[in-house]
């Protein structure tokens, strides 16, 4: 684990200013707030936020930033919180290490919305200050340095999601370095046998032909200096997951696979770039289509270069990019350029975004699509598209992704003209709509009144805005016959399972399904965009457990010495899933409360008697106390049905208790025994269904005497 001393003198390499106190008390106050913690490796936890850290400083990024990547996982795993924060170092650091703690704390039941909500959520947390993002992409790239040491299905899980989220996200913010890193680890857990196979490859073609990049990078530079240009140039063969990635694009093989190299050129000024562009271009013959200048038209985010394909020695094909050293920076840093040092002050660089504009584009292109499907496919769009520039008429430039066509152009104008297009014109020549736009094109939308999207247009289009707003209008124009539809196979769904449709239960499946309103829900259904299945499931899901070892009750809770009993606590009832702290009581163990727990105020001055404990992983039985207070119908077989519901759900009651009972009504609570909180969770989704429900909520007991505490 790098030492403090150590953490300051990187700082102070591109920051002789840096406030060491300040970095040097974060330090101590994050070791000493993780101590007794380790990671799956069995390391001491602090090193993760230590190497968090020392991976921003690559960035050059200010104290804050790496003040914060110290203190990142302080709230959420340690007794620390925000007040204390704010206390010892300042509402700045305080708000951001809130923020990445946020952005942490998601818990959704479907991957696809879990994906868009971690999106919608990361746009947030730009929004606020893209620090955090800047944060929470270290501590991903880290956890994915040393993702070995978990387990196989959790490496999946993260892999997958570092692939879908974080790296396109890293790209899209400029940081393509730690854009290919990631997708070069995740790809490692996700195909490790096609990515040793394309390094195997490599190895076998480097023995044949010899080093490759040293000769190029030497006829460059010679063409370069016989120029009296003067420039550094690198080569690099491009990572496996760039390259499988093209393989699979072009359906080739490896041996098919031209461009495999990339070479960059940095000049001194701008005039250079082009200079230094001209020489390459007399001395290498350059692929047609492949030329892009970013220095004339640059990137959202700040990107300037000069790309260009040539054939080089052999005939292979090889990536130039060239640009000034101002540029490079950008581009190794993106949108985190705005706060980096250079000799000791902050970067004045001229090509560097700002990201509250930047975050701002980034966010109007998704505004109106509130499908969490739909939005993720839109964003994954926009992540991973490279740009093309036209022209309108009147020569205004619009920027669109690789492969756009005149659709997505015209949504690209305005909303109202994508949906009433009927044709286009691209340099002056009727196209189909189809046609996939280039560089320098000039596109013009041929419009009429009374127009309105076709199915077939969500094939054509390719940009997220465009498919948005084609899907939108699509459901305006068919709502109320969808409607009626949608009506229809939500009562037969429902009967298949012999639940009755009533409003209530589809007033729960809106709720559960994050949809404004139940004629939504309904349009939905009867557009196809939902599924009987998906709604029913919503507030009746299959809460058979995961398939695999039952957790050891007795070994429910981790971070116990050896020998240490627990039990959990009666006031707040803790269920596996929930975020938990330790209280040690003489004679009694361990006593476990949740963190959310009123009497735990009560042990505010014995820091000495907390302990951190988290709950195991796995599949947990239903033998966890917990309690509902429901309000239910005083009518004729309503307690049978509730009753019967709940064994439905597999939950098993341990005592009814009557609380009041009213002609009308009867107010009771129900001791429950559950596996955990999403089992309680699922449970009150269901009841809330019931027309003859009218109120459910959790009950936890406040005042029940110091110490006491249910067995577990």
């Amino acid at each position: 684990m790098i030492s403090a001393d150590a953490l300051i003198a990187l700082v102070s390499d591109y920051n002789p200013k840096t406030n060491k106190r300040l970095i040097k008390l974060a330090y101590s106050f994050g070791e000493q707030m993780h101590r007794g913690q380790f990671r799956h490796s069995g390391e001491p936890y602090f090193m993760h936020p230590v190497a968090v850290a020392a991976i921003l400083t690559k960035q050059q990024l200010d104290d804050a930033t790496i003040i914060t990547a110290l203190l990142h996982d302080t709230i959420e795993d340690t007794k620390a919180n925000y007040s204390s924060l704010v206390n010892t170092f300042g509402e700045d650091i305080a708000q951001l290490v809130d923020g990445v703690t946020k952005l942490t704390n998601l818990q959704l039941s479907s991957v696809e919305t879990k994906q868009a909500e971690n999106f919608r959520k990361l746009f947030i947390a730009m929004s606020k200050d893209m620090r955090v993002i800047l944060v929470k992409l270290g501590d991903r790239l880290h956890n994915m340095r040393t993702i070995r040491s978990m387990r196989a299905h959790k490496q999946l899980q993260k892999a997958r999601e570092t692939m879908d989220i974080f790296a396109p996200l890293a790209g899209r913010m400029g940081m393509q370095w730690m854009r290919e890193e990631l997708e070069d680890l995740a790809f490692k857990v996700l195909n490790p046998e096609g990515r040793s196979s394309i390094i195997r490859r490599f190895i076998t073609m480097q023995r044949d032909t010899g080093d490759v990049i040293e000769r190029i990078t030497g006829d460059m530079r010679y063409e370069l200096e016989k120029a009296d240009i003067v420039a550094e140039v690198f080569g690099r063969a491009k990572k496996p997951y760039a390259i499988w990635r093209k393989m699979k694009e072009k359906d080739q093989s490896f041996s098919r696979l031209s461009d495999i190299y990339g070479f960059r050129v940095i000049t001194e000024s701008e005039e250079d770039t082009y200079r230094a562009l001209g020489a390459i271009h007399q001395r290498w013959r350059a692929v047609p289509g492949r030329f892009k200048d970013y220095i004339s038209q640059p990137k959202t985010n700040g990107y300037r270069s000069i790309h260009t394909t040539v054939s080089g020695r052999d005939g292979k094909r090889v990536e130039v990019q060239i640009r000034t050293r101002q540029m490079h920076d950008v581009a190794e840093s993106g949108v985190a350029a705005h706060w980096s040092y250079r000799d000791g002050v902050r970067s004045q660089n001229p090509f560097a975004v700002d990201p509250a504009k930047w975050i701002a584009q980034l966010t109007e292109q998704f505004d109106g699509e509130d499908n969490h499907q739909d939005f993720l496919e839109a964003v994954k769009l926009e992540m991973y598209s490279d740009q093309v520039f036209c022209f309108t008429p009147k020569g205004e430039v619009v920027k669109l992704p690789r492969g756009a066509t005149p659709i997505d152009f015209a949504y690209a104008i305005h909303t109202r003209i994508g949906n009433a297009c009927v044709g286009a014109k691209v340099d002056g020549m009727r196209v189909p709509l189809w046609t996939r736009v280039k560089n320098g094109q000039s596109v013009e939308i041929i419009t009429a009144e009374g127009q309105i999207p076709q199915t077939t247009w969500l094939e054509i289009a390719t940009t997220g805005k465009a498919k948005t707003a084609i899907r939108k209008s699509m459901r305006e124009a068919d709502r109320e016959r969808f409607i009626t539809l949608g009506r229809e196979l939500a009562r037969s769904a429902f009967g298949h399972v012999r639940k009755k449709v009533t409003d209530k239960a589809l007033e729960a499946a809106t709720k559960q399904l994050r949809l404004g309103s139940v004629d939504e829900v309904l349009a939905r259904l009867g557009s196809a965009e939902l599924t009987g299945r998906e709604v029913v499931q919503s507030i009746y899901p299959d809460l058979i457990p995961q398939a695999g070892k039952v957790v050891d009750v007795r070994r429910a809770v981790i971070g116990l010495s050896s020998g240490q009993s627990f039990q959990r606590a009666i006031c707040c009832e803790p269920l596996p899933g929930e975020r938990i702290i330790g209280i040690t009581f003489r004679g009694k163990g361990v006593i476990v409360h949740a963190i959310d727990c009123a009497r735990l105020t009560e042990y505010e001055h014995q820091p000495g008697r907390w302990l951190d404990l988290h709950w195991h992983d796995g599949s947990h039985p239903a033998v966890y106390g917990a309690t509902l207070e429901l309000t239910i119908g005083n009518d004729t077989g309503v307690l049978g049905r509730i009753c019967t519901l709940i064994g439905e759900t597999k939950a098993n009651i341990a005592d009814l208790e009557f609380k009041d009972r009213k002609p009308d009504f009867f107010r009771l609570l129900i001791h429950l025994e559950l596996r955990d909180a999403k089992h309680l969770h699922s449970l009150m989704a269901a009841l809330q269904a019931e027309s003859d429900v009218a109120a459910i909520k959790r009950y936890r007991n406040p005042t029940p005497t110091v110490g006491q505490a249910a067995v577990s």
